[in-house]
């Protein structure tokens, strides 16, 4: 039986802005713990200017949540 599990954090470019969907609370609590409380969201998606892209997946990844893209 094929069990799908969505990643932590799911990475949709739209060019000028890349939006970081949170589908899990794990995503959703290292976001309140490692980016700024000035960050903007777009529903519960993050908001991300395509510089700090490559630096949050490094990030992300690096504390064990999956990052897909």
């Amino acid at each position: 039986m094929n069990h799908w599990k969505p990643a932590d954090v799911h990475i949709v470019n739209h060019g000028s802005i890349v939006l970081f969907h949170l589908n899990t609370a794990e995503a959703t609590q290292w976001v309140k713990e490692n980016v700024t409380k000035e960050a903007q969201y777009f529903g519960t998606a993050l908001v991300v200017e395509p510089r700090y892209v490559e630096a949050l997946i490094v990030g992300m990844a690096g504390d064990g949540l999956e990052v897909r893209g």
